[in-house]
């Protein structure tokens, strides 16, 4: 298999989708061609957000007024190489983009981050919520569904504000071709599917029931947004504690009352869901 173009041999090992190269979407847009998306302003899919951090970018989910559900790499720090640390960032360090189109229509900052001490640099742990600086009252929203288990043979589809190297449009959000789910493991499942980077932590919906049951973690990438390849996803079933833990923020539980949640195996050790760096007005 090759890149289209390029004639050179590509690497199919799964990694993180979330983009290092598309950090201004206003940019990448600008230049763009004209066409669906360009001038939308609000859609039934605004609920899908992009997340903007200092040297990368991903999708989200908006599950309430004021909670995103993305990856929990997307908010990993990394060191100078781009490598993930095993550390959050700061909330003010991030940014969520409202719009389905090529210009996003509202700007939020984040007040917390409720990660598990796993998951990094995608794997077990790759779910992360954030909480909002405000309520984003009158947008849609769509709930996780915590009770629907993943099965083989499931017919999916993830979402996303990705862009390919070989894509000639700009950044807006796309729905990438459906897939069937041909392994789930305890920590998530896989599929063959279209991916490009900054589509890590969009939300992944369930044809059947329509609802979201993962986000999307790694997958093989080959430039060509329109080449199915393996896609890994995190399951939410697992993280029932971390949801819970993001409404008791909310509901304004101090950090020191939240109760812990195991990261579920294979990780090396059983680590413990954190709050990063709670920023106060």
């Amino acid at each position: 298999m090759t890149v289209r173009g390029y004639g050179k041999a590509v690497d199919r090992t799964p990694r993180p989708a979330s983009s290092h190269a598309d950090r201004a979407r206003m940019l990448a847009s600008a230049s763009a061609p004209i066409g669906r998306n360009s001038l939308q302003i609000s859609s039934d899919e605004d609920y899908v957000v992009r997340i903007v951090a200092p040297n990368t970018s991903c999708s989200g989910a908006l599950i309430s007024e004021n909670l995103v559900l993305t990856a929990h790499h997307c908010v990993a720090a990394r060191d100078q190489e781009g490598n993930s640390r095993t550390s959050d960032l700061a909330p003010q360090e991030l940014t969520v983009e409202l719009g389905s189109g090529h210009f996003p229509w509202a700007e939020v900052d984040v007040r917390a981050i409720v990660a598990p001490s796993c998951g990094f640099s995608a794997g077990a742990g790759d779910l992360a919520i954030l909480v909002l600086g405000r309520r984003m009252r009158g947008v849609q929203t769509i709930q996780p569904n915590l009770d629907r288990e993943p099965k083989q043979g499931d017919e999916v589809s993830h979402l996303g504000f990705g862009r390919c190297a070989l894509s000639e449009d700009g950044i807006y959000l796309k729905r990438r071709a459906s897939g069937s789910i041909d392994l789930v493991t305890k920590i998530g499942f896989r599929l063959n599917a279209p991916l490009c980077p900054g589509d890590s932590g969009g939300p992944v919906l369930d044809h059947q029931s329509g609802t979201l049951i993962g986000v999307v973690s790694a997958g093989a990438m080959d430039g060509d947004e329109r080449t199915p390849d393996r896609v890994e996803f995190a399951r939410l079933d697992p993280f029932r504690g971390l949801f819970a833990n993001a409404e008791r923020i909310v509901g304004g539980t101090p950090l020191s009352e939240l109760p812990p949640v195991d990261c579920p195996a294979p990780v090396d050790e059983r680590a413990k869901v954190k709050v990063t760096h709670v920023k106060t007005k």
